[in-house]
């Protein structure tokens, strides 16, 4: 018998965490949009029933909100990020492995608690709420698919409490039985098709499809989630982070970026954020790509653009960054640089080939690169005392008409002295 995995879910997480500080907020249907407001990213259980779908852009339910008072948030990436840091804080607490799978989803080591099992899962869920005030849904199975799965019925039944054991055959067969195929983690739209044409339209039906023909149909990544499913653990629990091998920023505009001016500012706070992310990690980058691009949806005028450029040596300061990234994009510019009669609403800075910033060849002007880096360590000093974006490079501007759009964000509650919440006795 392999050994259980847990994994603890965040129930509708940002929502939940908009409603941490406002409790205004519960009962009443909540959707936090992604950026520049556009579309549902996360929906309370009211919005659910009334039938506003993950990704549908809002305009579409805009009389929906008018009607039935939804409450519509920004995306505050720096709140969620902040209470998903608390929330796995806590989870560690229950088990010597764990591991991060996502802003609100953590694999839990289960082995060596015998029949105490479920009482320490409950006991999990519990403590994550007291702590946090977090609600999650508990599911435990022999492999990763089997616990993603067992989380699944939890959230759908309430007769589980939040904690649901599919390790008990029983009890996983019954409910594979009665689940439909698309609810299988790794399992897609077109993946569905193909298995539906088959007549494989149940979780039951998938776990018992010939491992051969799970090959066919969908490459070594179904043959791997058939064999999950049998209780066969094919993916580990990772608790040491695998090192990266590519990273991006990349941002939709808030205001179409119609020069090069505003593109090249748009750019450096790109490669800028990247560089931090980078030195958070540890690490160096041998290859960049910058790219911008149109909106392809909406009738205007369509243009894509993107160059490679080489680090060397490979870089994770914020100077070497912003200067190559810049070269790129005017390399990439069309035209005139006031106006080329182009709209871009998208940018980004790709990394590539991602060393540990120890193993990272040097060249002749070593020494240029250590004040460089100097530098770089002082600017991350200077904003994380006094806050993001204190000092910034001049080429990144100051009114940043790109910025992305967030006009109902609430409040950073937990990372900004000046949003912390006054209570008046």
């Amino acid at each position: 018998m392999a050994d259980p995995i847990a994994l603890i879910d965040c129930n509708n997480f940002y929502v939940s965490c908009e409603r941490l500080f406002d409790p205004r907020l519960r009962g009443v249907p909540v959707v936090v949009l992604s950026n520049n407001d556009g579309c549902a990213v996360a929906r309370s259980d009211e919005a659910k029933a009334l039938g506003i779908k993950m990704g549908e852009p809002a305009h579409l339910f805009k009389q929906k909100t008018k009607e039935h008072g939804i409450r519509l948030f920004s995306s505050n990436y720096t709140l969620y990020g902040d209470i998903s840091r608390r929330v796995a804080a806590t989870i560690s607490d229950f088990s010597p492995r764990t591991e991060i799978y996502s802003i609100d989803e953590t694999f839990v080591d289960m082995s060596g608690f015998g029949g105490r099992m479920l009482d320490h899962a409950a006991e999990m869920r519990a403590t994550v709420r007291q702590n946090t005030g977090i609600p999650t849904c508990v599911g435990i199975g022999p492999s990763k698919t089997m616990a993603k799965f067992a989380n699944f019925i939890a959230k759908k039944n309430p007769v589980f409490n939040g904690v649901a054991d599919l390790t008990d055959d029983n009890i996983a067969a019954y409910c594979m039985a009665r689940t439909d195929v698309s609810e299988v983690w790794g399992v897609g739209s077109r993946t569905t098709e193909k298995l539906r044409g088959l007549g494989i339209n149940t979780v039951a039906q998938l776990r018992d499809m010939p491992l051969p023909l799970a090959r066919s149909v969908g490459t070594v990544v179904l043959e791997r989630t058939v064999a999950e499913l049998r209780g066969i653990p094919c993916i580990e629990i990772q608790d040491v982070e695998p090192t990266r091998k590519g990273m991006a920023v990349t941002r939709s505009a808030g205001t179409p970026m119609t020069s090069l001016a505003v593109l090249q500012q748009a750019i450096t706070a790109h490669a800028t954020r990247a560089a931090e992310k980078l030195r958070r990690h540890g690490l160096v980058a041998a290859h960049m790509t910058v790219f911008f691009h149109t909106n392809p949806h909406n009738g205007s005028a369509r243009d894509s653009s993107s160059r490679t450029a080489k680090l060397s040596p490979p870089s994770n300061t914020t100077m070497a960054l912003v200067q190559t990234a810049l070269r790129c994009a005017e390399r990439g510019w069309k035209g005139n640089r006031e106006a080329n009669g182009y709209a871009y609403t998208k940018a980004g800075v790709m990394l590539d080939d991602l060393v540990p910033e120890e193993l990272a060849p040097v060249d002749l002007f070593a020494h240029e690169q250590a004040k460089s880096a100097k530098l770089s360590v002082a600017l991350d000093a200077v904003n994380d005392k006094w806050g993001k974006k204190t000092i910034v490079l001049a080429s990144e501007g100051f009114k940043q008409p790109f910025a992305t759009k967030a006009n109902m964000r609430s409040p950073r509650y937990t990372t900004r002295l000046a949003d912390l919440p006054v209570v008046r006795a």
